[in-house]
Order: C-alpha cells, then structure tokens, then sequence
C-alpha cells in the first residue's frame, strides 16, 4: 500500500481496518469449526450412554441366566445321584431304574425348553429395552432410566420430569416422553404392566393428601390414566399402586437420595397365565410302574 501523500491518522487507520478483517475471517472459521465439533460431541456422549444401558442390561441378563443354570444342574445331579444309589442296590431291580432314567431324560427335556423359553423371553425384553432407549432423545435419558432385571422391564421416571411441582398432575414437558413409552407398552400387547409410585421419607401436607401413601397412588394413577386417555394403551393391561416411602433406593439422609427416592417406576412383565402354562407343563412323575412321562410342549407363543 502507497502510503505517500497520505497522513499519519488516515494511514494507522487503514492499518487497523485490515487487521480486524483478518481476525473477522478467523474468528468465523473458528466459531464454525466449534459448532461441528460441538455436534460430534454430543452424538457420541450419547451412544456412550445408550452403550451403558446395554451393558448393564446384558450383564444382569447373564448372572439371571447363570443362576437358573446352577439350579438346574443341582436338579440333575440329585437324580443322577438317585440313580447311582439304585445301581448299587441289586433289590431295587430294573423296572425302577428304567423309570428313573425315563425322570431323568425327561427332566432334562424340560430344562432344555425352560432355558430355551427364558432365551426367548430376554430376547425380547432386550429389543423392547432397546427399542426405547433409542427413542429417547439425551436430554430424556437424564430423567429415564431402564433396567431388565430376572426378565422385568423396570422403566423408572424422575418426579422433576413428570410431575407439576409437589402435585401429582402429569407435568407439560412430561408428555412427549409418555408417548415414546407408551408405543413401545402398545407394540407389546402381551405385556402386562404396573405403574409404582414411590416417595422420600418427607411428610406430604397438603389439602386432601393424606401421607406419602396417598401421593405414591395418586401420582401412579395419574400415569395410568394418562396412558389410557392421551395414548390410547388398554385399561385392562394396566395396574396403579403406591408404595409411598417404603421403597427406597437410596438414603434419605441428604437431598440427593431423596431425589432418587422419588420416583414412579413403569415395569412391564409376561402377563402370569405364560408362567402358568410353563409350569402346567413340567414332566409328570410315574406312578404304580407307569414309566410314560408328560415331555413339555415346545412351542410357547409370545
């Protein structure tokens, strides 16, 4: 630049022009470049989360597992350990040990369908898991939180989120995650499901609410009929209880446990009458020499 002829304040002037539009440039460039790395962030803290849920869902899957296992084993070795006593005892002859290996090939048969029908079963508690985890916006996630304990879907939702303050009316910004839940309670259809209240040690005083007890069953039908009126889930699937204060997960001593401590639990179990057939389908034992044995039906619907 010619800076002749030209004075002193005009020419630092100009210089300062310039300058500041190359450190315009470089701040956009900066500023830019944070808003992509800011998006990155965000996207993986929240696969790390959903990754979290799945790990511990699949760890308490395998110990559930492990200990139905052991029981069945311990099942097994006691007859084989029967068996063992009736080769050794020429009195007892062979009608009696022929029906003892026919039990124990049975009872075999049978836990071979119990681990299959449990396969089944968290097979498909882990894609209702996480079918709903994946709907679930980061924000949501601080306020929800799901676990499948020994085949029970446990969905558990802060007060904060759902509730208006000190009430047990169902909060505005509560809804949208409500309508996630419940399509996915929808698409389960033989799934019955109980919504638990729970409450700190706190007393409660306002007019018309008793105790904790009463705010514990108030909250939970207040979910039970928004499901039912605003989502459209059948009446006849849903079951409302209050367990007030006397199921803690947390102290009570500090304001952190008490916030834990408050909270309406949606868990959503294989309706009782599946159980029930798996039992009415256990081998039968023989009597008066009948070795014919009842082998368990394999083919459980869900």
């Amino acid at each position: 630049m010619n800076l002749k002829g030209i004075s002193l304040p005009a020419a630092l002037m100009a210089m300062v022009l310039l300058v500041s539009s190359c450190g315009s440039k470089k701040y956009t460039l900066l500023q830019s470049r944070y808003g992509e790395l800011e998006t990155k962030y965000k996207d993986l803290d929240l696969k790390y989360l959903n990754s979290q849920h799945e790990l511990t869902n699949a760890t308490n899957r395998v110990k559930d597992l492990e200990e139905q296992i052991a029981q069945y084993k311990s099942n097994v070795n006691s007859l084989q350990a029967a068996l063992d006593k009736c080769l050794t005892n020429s009195g007892q002859g062979n009608a009696n040990i022929s029906k003892l290996v026919d039990e124990i090939n049975a009872s075999n048969k049978y836990i071979q369908h119990l681990v299959n029908t449990k396969a089944k079963s968290d097979s498909l508690n882990m894609v209702l898991t996480n079918n709903l985890t994946r709907s679930l916006s980061r924000e949501e996630m601080q306020d929800v939180d799901v676990q499948v304990l020994k085949g029970v879907v446990y969905i558990s939702l802060s007060d904060n989120m759902l509730y208006k303050s000190g009430s047990y009316e169902i909060s505005p910004q509560a809804g949208e995650t409500l309508g996630k839940i419940a399509k996915i309670i929808t698409d389960y259809k033989d799934y019955e499901v109980l919504i638990e209240g729970n409450t700190d040690n706190v007393p409660i005083s306002q007019k018309n609410i008793r105790n904790n007890w009463d705010l514990s069953a108030l909250r939970a039908s207040s979910v039970v009929q928004a499901l039912q009126n605003n989502y459209g889930v059948d009446p006849k699937r849903l079951t409302a209880g209050g367990r007030g204060e006397y199921n803690p997960i947390a102290g009570n001593d500090t304001e952190a446990g008490r916030t834990r401590n408050r909270r309406t639990q949606i868990i959503i179990t294989p309706k009782l009458d599946q159980f029930m057939e798996l039992i009415d389908k256990a081998p039968e034992k023989a009597q008066d020499g009948d070795t014919t044995l009842t082998e368990p039906d394999t083919t459980t619907t869900y």
